[in-house]
């Protein structure tokens, strides 16, 4: 969080794991990518918003400072989060 006040934004590498039964942040892998767990299944957008949802909850921004760079369609995504 501190990225974030300090730079204006922060990019995160990002695991997706759906259809878990609760959405939360597991573990860092070796390579500095988080792993997260998600309730929704990956299908018609449904996982990414609530991704979204979920980081705008987790660093108080709204979720249109949050932006899928990369992996729309992916497990594997990278995620830019911006200050209000």
């Amino acid at each position: 969080m501190s990225e974030l006040e300090s730079n204006g934004s922060v990019s995160l590498r990002i695991k997706v794991t759906p259809k878990m039964s609760k959405t939360e942040f597991k573990k860092e892998l070796s390579d500095g990518t988080l792993k997260l767990n998600i309730k929704s299944a990956p299908e018609k957008g449904k996982g990414n918003k609530e991704i979204m949802g979920y980081l705008a909850a987790l660093f108080s921004v709204s979720e249109s400072c949050i932006t899928i760079l990369t992996g729309e369609t992916s497990p594997m995504k990278t995620v830019v989060i911006r200050k209000n």
